[in-house]
């Protein structure tokens, strides 16, 4: 029987990557990567010379079954996202739990993630926190909102450029204005940069600076003796 490694790729700077990870890469039967042609490049920066397959949100449930069999065969297989840890906002969760229910023996490599650097520099208590990642586009954007009004965690996001001024406002809505907060961009890459303050403070230079990259929002929990 196989092995299912996931295997964490930079978020930013290649040199993030691991030798085990590139190991791994090398000896496996077969790669399964989000975006075949991002992860070429990835393959081709480290002479990585594998098969790569496409396996990403869209196709993971049709695709999964025949990668079970390649495990239960005796192949070895990687699973690789665009960036960062896969299962972490990215597919891999599903691969994974079928993987376990088979029998098949999972084995996960540490190495890079995006909100952990973002939390951990933030300044805000890492000691204890809840990982939020995407919220709700649409549907269900203020019920989670609205639950985490009483979270005294510190809570970790994730948002694209495109969206982080509008959910920033939305925080200072549901969290209020003083509310201590980060928002860390392009992490590990030659532009990162955490902007750091209330909440209000953090809206004021994006509403003077234009949001560019991806994002993690690092926002305090609630402290209940001011409420």
């Amino acid at each position: 029987m196989g092995i299912l490694y996931i295997v964490p790729t930079p978020v930013g700077n290649m040199e993030d990557m691991t030798l085990r990870a590139i190991r791994i890469l090398k000896e496996a039967d077969v790669v399964l990567a989000e975006d075949t042609r991002t992860s070429s490049h990835l393959l081709k920066h480290f002479d990585i010379q594998q098969r790569l397959l496409s396996h990403h949100k869209f196709n993971e449930h049709g695709t999964s079954a025949a990668v079970i069999e390649r495990l239960l065969a005796g192949q070895t297989v990687a699973l690789i996202s665009d960036a960062g840890t896969p299962g972490i906002s990215d597919p891999g969760f599903f691969l994974v739990r079928e993987a376990v229910r088979a029998g098949i023996e999972v084995q996960t490599l540490p190495g890079a993630t995006a909100f952990v650097p973002a939390l951990v520099s933030s300044g805000l208590p890492c000691d204890r926190f809840c990982f939020e990642g995407f919220l709700p586009q649409k549907k269900g954007r203020q019920t989670r909102l609205q639950a985490l009004a009483d979270e005294t965690r510190t809570m970790v996001f994730y948002e694209s450029p495109y969206r982080v001024l509008k959910t920033l406002q939305q925080f200072v809505e549901v969290f209020g204005p003083d509310r201590q907060a980060s928002a860390c961009r392009e992490i590990s890459k030659v532009h990162e940069e955490s902007v750091r303050g209330t909440l209000a403070e953090v809206v004021a230079h994006f509403l003077e600076h234009e949001p560019r990259g991806e994002f993690v929002i690092v926002v305090a929990g609630c402290d209940l003796n001011k409420k």
